[in-house]
C-alpha cells in the first residue's frame, strides 16, 4: 500500500479548515447570495428599486462608442427584476397572516407605480423540504395563486399581469436549515 505524502495531507487539512473557518465566520444571512425583504424592510421603495428592469440596450454595433469609466448604471438593483419577500401564510394553509397583508398592499402599490405599471410579474411559491415533496409543491403554487389573486381581488393589480407558479422546495435559500423562514418565501419576478 502506498503512503500519501505528508506535505500533501498536511495541505489538505489546512485547505479544508481553512474553508470551514472562512464558511463559519460568515452570518447566515450573508451564505445567501439573495437577500429576504421582511416586515419594516418591505417598502414601495424597496420593491421598486428591486423589481425595475435594467433599461433596453442599443443593439450592438461594430462601430465604437466611448464610455466613461465611473458611468452610471442602468436602474434597478444589481439583480434587477427579483424580490425575494418573507410573506408568511397559516401554517399548511393559503390564508395570508396579518403581517403578510401588510407586504401584499405594499407590492400592490409598488405594482401600480409610474416604474412599473407596464411591467409583468412572476410569483414564484416557494416551501422548505420538510414534508412530502408533491404536497410541498402544490402548497407553494396554491399560495402563488393566494397572493395574486389578493394583489387582483383586493388591490386592483391587473390579473394579466400576474403568473403564479409553485417552485415546491426546489430552490431553498437556506440550505444549511431546511426549515428555515427564508426558503418559505413568495418571489416577485419582472418579466419583459
Amino acid at each position: 500500500m502506498k503512503s500519501v505524502p505528508h506535505a500533501l495531507t498536511q495541505g489538505l487539512r489546512t485547505a479544508t479548515l481553512w474553508a470551514a473557518l472562512c464558511m463559519a465566520s460568515l452570518p447566515a444571512a450573508a451564505q445567501s447570495s439573495e437577500p429576504v425583504l421582511k416586515g419594516k424592510e418591505v417598502t414601495s421603495e424597496a420593491l421598486i428599486d428591486a423589481l425595475a428592469l435594467p433599461a433596453p440596450t442599443a443593439p450592438r454595433t461594430r462601430g465604437l462608442r466611448p464610455v466613461a469609466p465611473d458611468a452610471a448604471k442602468p436602474a434597478g438593483s444589481a439583480q434587477g427584476g427579483k424580490a425575494n419577500l418573507l410573506i408568511t401564510f397559516l401554517t399548511n394553509s393559503t390564508q395570508l397572516t396579518t403581517e403578510a397583508e401588510e407586504i401584499v398592499a405594499t407590492l400592490a402599490k409598488a405594482m401600480q407605480s409610474e416604474q412599473l405599471a407596464s411591467v409583468r410579474f412572476r410569483v414564484e411559491g416557494h416551501a422548505d423540504a420538510r414534508g412530502d415533496v408533491a404536497a410541498n409543491l402544490a402548497l407553494s403554487k396554491a399560495r402563488a395563486e393566494a397572493v395574486a389573486a389578493r394583489l387582483s381581488s383586493k388591490h386592483g393589480v391587473a390579473a394579466e399581469r400576474l403568473q403564479p407558479e409553485g417552485k415546491g422546495s426546489a430552490e431553498p435559500l437556506n440550505k444549511e436549515r431546511v426549515d428555515a423562514p427564508e426558503n418559505r418565501r413568495v418571489t416577485v419576478v419582472s418579466l419583459r
